[in-house]
């Protein structure tokens, strides 16, 4: 994207880093490295991810890695896809093909092994990460991928669901120690680490608590949440997850009840009440998490 797009110009805003306009309308993203201002194109930043994969991978299987198969949003269109292969050759990778991200997952679950085996699939991937969320609808035909329809939400995920666990804790605090911590970075940051411990906690059980030392002004922080206060503080968030599954099927034009498959993926999904709404959707379907 352009830096004038406004898509750029609005996601700026919710940016914790700087970006300018560069060369041709390119956006730049200015760090401070080593006491030096620096300006990086996004496929740059991608590459050094790419980079420390790759460190990873290598460090792991005790060999060097050549190639890669580098998975994308189904709906980057082509200067996305290719920007993203730049980033794999600066990271000095051959990027043997650049695939779809839901039909990585449906291969990652054999749906391509079981669709040779009775015929055609319609399979939904449901992906909710830490700070966005897909939806697609794939068929697969003997070992053939199609995406049907893609739908979302760039601003939805955990991030979210710290968020509402973050404001309700310093509004717990304000009422108990009567200060207010949410001009202080420190102590929300402290404060949103623990949030999202909890909140991975509660997947697995009903209550947990939080505890903070010296939180502000030598206060510690300690208390309790369960896993229905946590569904309470997010349930319009969790149901905002429903529209764009109801939007991809009705942009593929199928019905709920001809979903062969519907596969999570992504952290956010291992909450209880996502998986819970998502499977009534489907009203009761085994879902492949």
């Amino acid at each position: 994207r352009r830096f004038t797009d406004p898509s750029v110009q609005s996601d700026m805003k919710l940016w914790p880093f700087k970006v300018i306009s560069g060369p041709a309308d390119k956006p730049m993203i200015v760090v401070n490295y080593k006491g030096e201002q620096k300006q990086f194109a996004a496929e740059e930043i991608s590459s050094m991810v790419l980079t420390k994969m790759r460190e990873t991978a290598e460090s792991f299987l005790g060999y060097q890695i050549k190639n890669a198969v580098v998975t994308v949003p189904a709906y980057f269109n082509d200067s996305q896809r290719q920007a993203t292969k730049d980033a794999g050759a600066i990271a000095g990778l051959n990027v043997l093909r650049i695939i779809n991200e839901p039909t990585a997952a449906a291969i990652a679950y054999g749906l391509d092994k079981k669709s040779s085996r009775r015929g055609e699939q319609n399979v939904l991937v449901f992906d909710l990460g830490g700070g966005t969320f897909d939806v697609s609808l794939l068929t697969i035909e003997e070992g053939i991928f199609e995406v049907k329809a893609t739908a979302g939400d760039t601003h939805l995920g955990g991030e979210d669901f710290d968020n509402r666990l973050v404001n309700h804790f310093v509004s717990e605090f304000r009422r108990k120690h009567k200060k207010d911590i949410s001009g202080n970075a420190r102590a929300l940051r402290r404060l949103r680490t623990a949030c999202e411990r909890a909140k991975r906690t509660l997947s697995s059980t009903t209550q947990t608590t939080i505890e903070v030392d010296s939180l502000f002004e030598g206060i510690d922080f300690y208390t309790t949440i369960t896993r229905a206060r946590f569904e309470e503080l997010c349930m319009d968030l969790f149901m905002k997850c429903m529209d764009p599954v109801e939007k991809c099927l009705r942009d593929a034009k199928i019905d709920k009840s001809l979903v062969h498959e519907v596969v999570l993926v992504g952290g956010s999904t291992r909450i209880p009440k996502v998986q819970q709404l998502l499977q009534d959707f489907f009203n009761g379907k085994e879902l492949c998490k």
